[in-house]
């Protein structure tokens, strides 16, 4: 009873100081089992790879390092690696260990599995044996849905959006064939090594070949809502989320490393469909910006329940948890409207998107903290249904004929709606965050030592 009340008081002081107390200069040397720092490198390295945010890994790899007792333990998380070092004292050496993040897959059920690990272990429910036989059953676990189920839902994403912005049932058809063909394509390069960035050129620029060959059909009007649709399916929602927390809560490495990673991955998509485009305008395609949508967001019921399918589907291909999927549609639809509303109140696409991402982030991570789970599951495919596909689309018509100037603000306007997005559902996180109690999780509001780092100056 003694040392778990020891450890709760460490625990303590790491949650409001940031680092465990000192002990005397003549204090023995702290005995610790090193499967401890296995198991906090083994767990960090999971939550990192399946798209937790640098800040979240950080704290929960503290909790296990004061949970199982390392002795002054530091921990250190980048975007590729971890380190966590303990300093046993009295002349001891300090012993450390360190990870690399090779691989990165989205599997949102990873990360609610390893947090209700990481938050027994906190509170000494879980003893390390029990932890490690755990984290081995997650690490071998399997996502709780079957991959062909993933793959036809990131389909249902295109089909959807392209109804979203006005298509109808064949443009949705035509969205859905075209990204799967997108996808199996990609995939089919990953198989042979080819890097990440080309096999989201090609994803994009099998989906504006389908929109090229539907104007040359003489249905120009459908072109957009075909684009706008499979883009939607490739946009990076997830890292850019991540990407701007990191950058909020000050771990700017990180989050460098992450815009780097969503700008890269925006630049694919955009060279595959400047391939296209320019290709087909050479060919005497008449591709023009005259049939895009200008405000395509209709307060209907159709809009609002294709925006509700768009986040369920997200959903499915993020793996959530299955108890996750009817809050993540309610809210894809929720955002729509309130979206759809801000706009008819002449509010400008990126104040409207910033305030209706805010509230969804708000309510998501408020239901996320009553189910003690992470909040990413909730919010990240709520904001699906708003990602710029159509303003990209509109960027590359633009400065393939002749509009470089307009081409180039249409871009800069999709990444303008694309960081409020991200800034809006994190600001909505600080805001539950602001009002919410300490836990041994490390997620109250007194919980973060970074913030009262500086005052600017």
């Amino acid at each position: 009873m003694g040392r778990t009340v020891e450890r709760v008081r460490r625990s303590w002081q790491v949650l409001m100081d940031g680092t465990p107390p000192e002990p005397p200069e003549d204090e023995p040397a702290d005995t610790f089992d090193p499967r401890a720092i296995g198991l906090t490198l083994r767990v960090g390295e999971l939550l990192l790879a399946s798209g937790e945010s640098t800040e979240r890994v950080n704290e929960a790899m503290l909790s296990l390092a004061v949970a199982y007792e390392l002795p002054r333990a530091e921990v250190q998380v980048t975007f590729t690696s971890l380190l966590v070092s303990a300093h046993p004292g009295n002349g001891a050496p300090p012993v450390t260990g360190a990870r690399s993040i090779r691989r990165r897959t989205p599997a949102y059920w990873r990360l609610t599995e390893l947090h209700k690990l990481v938050q027994e272990a906190s509170i000494g429910m879980l003893a390390l044996d029990d932890a490690l036989r755990r984290l081995h059953d997650i690490k071998r676990g399997r996502a709780p849905y079957p991959p062909w189920l993933m793959v036809v839902c990131l389909g249902l994403i295109a089909g959807s959006a392209s109804i979203l912005v006005g298509g109808g049932p064949l443009v949705a058809a035509t969205a859905f064939v075209a990204t799967l063909f997108g996808d199996r394509a990609a995939a089919a390069l990953a198989r042979r090594g080819i890097a990440e960035f080309f096999q989201n050129t090609v994803a994009a620029a099998i989906a504006a070949t389908a929109a090229a060959l539907v104007v040359a059909a003489g249905h120009q009007g459908h072109a957009s809502t075909i684009v706008t649709g499979a883009i939607l399916a490739l946009l990076p929602g997830r890292p850019l989320v991540a990407s701007i927390q990191d950058g909020i809560t000050g771990d700017l490495v990180s989050a460098g490393a992450r815009l780097l990673e969503v700008f890269f991955i925006i630049a694919a998509i955009v060279a595959g469909l400047g391939v296209v485009v320019y290709t087909a305008v050479r060919l005497n395609v008449d591709i023009n910006v005259g049939h895009l949508p200008v405000s395509p967001a209709l307060l209907k019921p159709l809009p609002v329940l294709a925006a509700a399918v768009v986040a369920l589907t997200f959903a499915v291909c993020l793996a959530v948890p299955r108890d996750v999927l009817i809050p993540a549609g309610v809210s894809g639809g929720l955002i729509w409207v309130l979206y759809a509303l801000l706009l008819n109140w002449e509010v400008t696409p990126v104040l409207a998107s910033a305030v209706s991402a805010v509230i969804v982030g708000m309510l998501g991570s408020m239901l996320a903290r009553r189910r003690h789970a992470p909040s990413l599951p909730y919010i990240v495919p709520a904001i699906s249904p708003l990602l710029p596909g159509t303003l990209l689309y509109r960027g590359m018509v633009e400065l393939n004929t002749g509009a470089a100037q307009q081409g180039a603000l249409s871009l800069v306007a999709a990444l303008s709606v694309a960081l409020a997005l991200g800034a809006g559902v994190n600001l909505g996180g600080e805001l539950v965050r602001a009002f919410q109690s300490v836990g041994l999780s490390a997620s109250g509001r007194w919980a973060r030592p970074a913030a009262r780092r500086t005052r600017g100056f």
